[in-house]
């Protein structure tokens, strides 16, 4: 008890210091995020059109200029300890726990003229001091793929796999993880914070430049998240959505782009405890997007989007007379990368079968990210999200009339030397759904934690 009342100190003061930070940065929580990847830190060819941050269906860079690379193949291993508040969902009197993550890395960029290959697989060990019940193992792969089939059509293909035991195990801002200016990208929904999750996001598309200044395009998009242990999560639900869209975009300046895009996605959810709620609880939603959008490069690392039109959605849930309605859609990103500063953020409007929840929902959704250089060894990153969710249409089979999640994390990093590096930060998780006793029992979740990295990187083609 002597070692843990010694951690709980220093945890708490680490706490007050950067708990000051995150809410000093709660203000603009609403401003943040985006920076598409396409964009070249080099001029480009004006005959040679970009795919804007709306229908490219990729995620905004979050690592500053100095930090990107390509070639390459690292491996490393980071080692974590972290004090958790709250690590048992449901309980009135929450339980803290020291956490031990060892997590090796290992990842592969591989560019050429025709084709650009980024692969990291991540597998990790938590272990908890007390409540060891809790132990679990995790996996992270991400695949993004780029091919130039031609001079003019363009292949893209990305995927990413995460098995967590704990929501703070994902990329950050939670629970949506990367930030993209895609209305194709999953919306966030409510998540049991220490229960094992499996997800998975996968996207493929393929772009065709059909003049000097027209581009037509068509894309793929599955999500999935899943419960394995249902005593982890009761009262959530599994989901699982998949769709397509296609889009037309025109050139208006080698800075200005306009177009429009139409999205069709169905979502589908199901109890994660059948015996617990009424085995027709299972909700099916459909939607039908048509927006029209606008991109300006105001310089070649900044950008600047928007998007809006109507949204068409049908609601089917076993017991209740189906739901058809038309609503607004929008949506704004921005990004900006530098060589020490890197700011991504969005907003976005429309309804959707959220993740977690059964039924449809209006979500409003907020998120954005900042790394900053200050120094040649140091750096600090921050990053945000909020979402709420609003049932369009009540249901005595609903888990939950909506409610609002937010989440955000504030970390100094330092390189200690050309392999080692350390961070220190905080993390904070707050979740608001009626009708959910996992969540309205225990809705805080706070997390500080001290981690060391060694990674080597290894060039290629040299």
């Amino acid at each position: 008890m002597t070692q843990l009342s010694c951690l709980k100190g220093c945890f708490m003061l680490t706490r007050v210091c950067l708990g000051f930070a995150l809410l000093a940065a709660t203000p603009i929580w609403a401003q943040l995020e985006s920076t598409p990847f396409e964009i070249p830190t080099q001029p480009t060819d004006e005959a040679q059109m970009l795919t804007p941050p709306p229908v490219s269906g990729e995620a905004y860079p979050t690592t500053v200029g100095s930090e990107t690379r390509s070639n390459y193949l690292a491996a490393g291993l980071n080692v974590n300890i972290a004090y958790n508040d709250n690590v048992l969902g449901g309980s009135t009197n929450p339980i803290s726990d020291v956490t031990y993550s060892i997590s090796p890395a290992i990842s592969l960029d591989k560019t050429t003229l025709r084709q650009h290959l980024t692969l990291t697989y991540a597998p990790g060990f938590t272990f908890y001091q007390h409540t060891s019940a809790l132990n679990a193992a995790n996996q992270i792969v991400g695949l993004n793929f780029q091919y130039r089939l031609s001079p003019h059509i363009t292949f893209t293909f990305s995927d990413s796999f995460q098995r967590t035991s704990n929501v703070f195990n994902q990329l950050y801002p939670l629970p949506g993880g990367a930030i993209s200016g895609s209305a194709q990208s999953p919306q966030p929904g409510v998540v049991a914070p220490y229960a094992e999750r499996l997800s998975n996001s996968a996207n493929a598309g393929i772009s065709y430049q059909i003049s000097r200044n027209g581009m037509i395009g068509a894309s793929g998009t599955f999500t999935e998240s899943n419960y394995p242990n249902p005593d982890e999560a009761s009262g959530l639900n599994n989901t699982n959505s998949g769709g397509g869209s296609a889009f037309y975009t025109q050139r208006l300046s080698s800075a200005q782009y306009i177009g429009v895009t139409y999205q069709y996605l169905k979502s589908q959810s199901n109890p994660v405890t059948a015996q617990a709620t009424p085995d027709n609880a299972q909700s099916d939603t459909q939607t039908h997007t048509l927006l029209a959008f606008y991109t300006i490069y105001l310089n070649p690392t900044l950008s600047l989007s928007l998007s809006a039109g109507p949204q068409y959605f049908d609601i089917t849930q076993s017991l209740s007379l189906p739901f058809r309605s038309w609503a607004p859609s929008a949506m704004a990103s921005i990004g900006w990368q530098r060589s020490h500063t890197n700011i991504v953020a969005s907003y976005s409007h429309t309804v959707t079968g959220a993740i977690g929840l059964s039924g449809a929902f209006t979500s409003n959704s907020i998120g954005g990210s900042l790394n900053w250089q200050i120094a040649r060894t140091w750096n600090v990153g921050w990053a945000a999200s909020y979402s709420s969710s609003k049932s369009v249409s009540p249901s005595i089979f609903s888990s939950s009339s909506g409610g609002h999640t937010v989440s955000g994390t504030v970390s100094v990093q330092h390189s200690m030397s050309e392999h080692f590096k350390a961070e220190l930060g905080y993390a904070r998780l707050n979740q608001s759904y009626s009708g959910i006793t996992l969540i309205s029992n225990s809705p805080d979740s706070n997390r500080e934690f001290i981690s060391v990295t060694y990674q080597f990187t290894r060039p290629l083609g040299r």
